[in-house]
């Protein structure tokens, strides 16, 4: 999407740091009207629309019409996704699964593997925690919250790195 397009939607007449304030007012404005109840069967469902549409979306990903995707095998799938991630991260770190259980639990690293996880997989905040070893999924909620620069136990090795 064309961030020229949305502004002048909005009114906006060009992308720029006062257009862009301009923008952030707009839409927390529209979130302080937001009833929440109009959002909820989009924050609680896979599809919002009618039951041709759903199956549109499903014959689309290939999947049977009245063959709805089985829960365990999205999960299992999610959560091979995430492995494979934390993988990936803990081999850049140099590290093996079993020194996450003595890191801090706030340790920035542990952190930027928690915001990839997010970014890029459905694992749930609880799965996060106790795969990075981060204590509640509350703690890790309030990590991922916080601007990458307020994290300030570790600093982050691979920024330092060539």
């Amino acid at each position: 999407m064309r961030g020229d397009r949305l502004l002048g939607e909005l009114g906006i007449p060009k992308d720029s740091p006062a257009g862009r304030e301009q923008l952030e007012q707009c839409v927390e404005t529209r979130r302080a009207q937001e009833d929440r109840d109009e959002f909820h069967p989009i924050r609680r469902g896979w599809c919002l629309g009618a039951e041709t549409f759903r199956k549109e979306l499903l014959a689309s990903v290939g999947a049977a019409n009245d063959e709805p995707f089985s829960a365990n095998a999205r999960r299992e799938s999610t959560e091979e996704k995430a492995r494979r991630i934390l993988n990936e991260e803990l081999d850049q770190l140099g590290w093996v699964a079993t020194e996450l259980a003595g890191r801090a639990k706030g340790d920035a690293r542990k952190i930027r593997i928690a915001r990839r996880l997010r970014a890029e997989t459905a694992v749930t905040l609880k799965w996060i925690a106790a795969e990075l070893h981060m204590g509640t999924w509350t703690h890790v909620a309030n990590r991922l919250s916080e601007k990458p620069d307020q994290t300030n136990h570790q600093p982050n090795l691979m920024l330092c790195q060539k």
